[in-house]
């Protein structure tokens, strides 16, 4: 048995890893001077070039940071191209409502959202703050407080819708359970 080749198979072919060998592989280095990270991000020397650099992923983000799409553009040619994009593009925006739209975890509508903005708070903003920001702020601009005044009379009216949309969502999640 001379020149047999031994393997790690222990006589089960269905062991050996497809394609897998025990030689080393080749593993380009990031090209930017000093980094010795996996270089496996391609990014462009020059706008219309074939030639790449190959970056680890920390230099491409921060290659990609001052990219500027309209770069060298005048304002009407921008708006032209944004247009343009936009038209061209239009078909994906059937799929916007998959991503969240706000901050926060993705449980609260756009109303509430807008409701909460209203009255200063985060999207993740519990009851309590909730009521909290909504006493102040209806305290300051209440009816009986500043009588007679139509701007307080209309920013209270805005801070009770908020407050009520938010307490009919929070009652919501509540029966829900």
């Amino acid at each position: 048995m001379v020149g047999a080749r031994r393997t790690n198979d222990w006589g089960f072919p269905r062991w050996r890893g497809y394609g897998s060998s025990r030689e080393a592989t080749t593993v380009r280095i990031c090209d930017r001077h000093g980094c010795e990270e996996k270089g496996d991000c391609p990014a462009p020397k020059a706008p219309h070039s074939k030639e790449r650099w190959y970056f680890c992923q920390r230099h491409a983000a921060e290659y990609n940071s001052k990219w500027d799409y309209f770069e060298g553009l005048d304002k009407a040619e921008r708006a032209a191209r944004a247009k343009t994009e936009q038209t061209e593009n239009a078909g994906y925006a059937e799929a916007q409502h998959y991503g969240w739209a706000t901050s926060g975890d993705g449980s609260r509508s756009a109303d509430e959202m807008r409701a909460l903005e209203v009255l200063g708070l985060e999207g993740d903003a519990d009851s309590a703050a909730i009521k909290k920001a909504w006493r102040e702020k209806a305290k300051l601009v209440h009816p009986d407080v500043k009588p007679g005044d139509k701007d307080a009379a209309a920013e209270f009216q805005k801070l009770q819708l908020a407050y009520e949309v938010l307490k009919a969502a929070e009652e919501r999640r509540e029966w829900r359970g």
